[in-house]
């Protein structure tokens, strides 16, 4: 069953969609939406949460692990095959290793149920304004970085590696942007956080961690390739390019 909610409030082209069974958290989420003058598209199972996902193309998805049938893991597996529209996952189990699987698998952010609305706010507006920046910066950007390994077109979003190209989410691409344009700079992990993140509590470091494994991996960088991207125990990151750059 999938019913379309509309905010009660000022009318906005934000898309909110809301994959969760129990009838009273989705309400719950669909208010938080609401209040910040969106519109909240609820499905209570993972099948019609996909069918609506790819019919409204949402700005955002909240998604409920703990779904009948098709569970919220693949669910969120399918989602990240063709989009990278930021995912909340919500979570009804404060475990370690279940946070990490949803950052893993390529969810933006995770909040453990039962959870205060203003936290659940707070991190809808962060995933929204963090979206919304990189698409304005990506676009504002005409010039092509390359270096002796690596290539990106900043208007096109589009990333090559020897010649290959390298699909990247948004989280990713901006990841990677913040590198590219600190060359040879040490970035500590909170620097990160509030350049790519925009996290407004300040926590989470685990984030970045899993983020530049899946970087790495993607773009072929081996974590003893030190001379790439190396990681300052303690600290953060450092790019190092490969040979000379240039910009055009």
């Amino acid at each position: 069953m999938t019913t379309t909610l509309h905010p009660e409030q000022v009318e906005t082209t934000t898309r909110v969609l809301i994959i969760e069974d129990d009838p009273s958290i989705a309400e719950a989420v669909r208010r938080v939406v609401a209040k910040q003058h969106g519109t909240g598209v609820v499905a209570s199972d993972g099948r019609n949460g996909l069918r609506n996902f790819f019919e409204d193309r949402p700005n955002l998805v909240v998604l409920d692990i703990g779904l009948p049938g098709m569970d919220g893991w693949e669910v969120l597996e399918r989602i990240r095959d063709l989009s990278e529209v930021p995912v909340l996952i919500l979570t009804a189990h404060d475990l370690e290793q279940e946070k990490v699987r949803g950052l893993t698998s390529g969810a933006d952010d995770y909040l453990t149920k039962p959870f205060g609305v203003q936290e659940l706010g707070a991190r809808i507006q962060a995933l929204l304004r963090r979206s919304q920046s990189a698409a304005v910066a990506t676009s504002s950007e005409s010039t092509t970085y390359r270096d002796a390994n690596l290539e990106v077109d900043w208007a096109a979003r589009e990333v090559r590696v020897d010649g290959e190209v390298v699909g990247l989410t948004k989280l990713e691409f901006q990841l990677l942007q913040t590198f590219v344009r600190h060359p040879g700079q040490a970035l500590a992990t909170q620097q990160l956080l509030e350049q790519v993140w925009n996290d407004p509590f300040g926590i989470g470091p685990e984030r970045v961690k899993f983020t530049v494994l899946r970087l790495r991996r993607k773009l072929g960088w081996q974590e003893d390739q030190k001379d790439v991207l190396e990681a300052i125990r303690g600290y953060g990151y450092r790019y190092t390019p490969m040979g000379d750059t240039m910009t055009a």
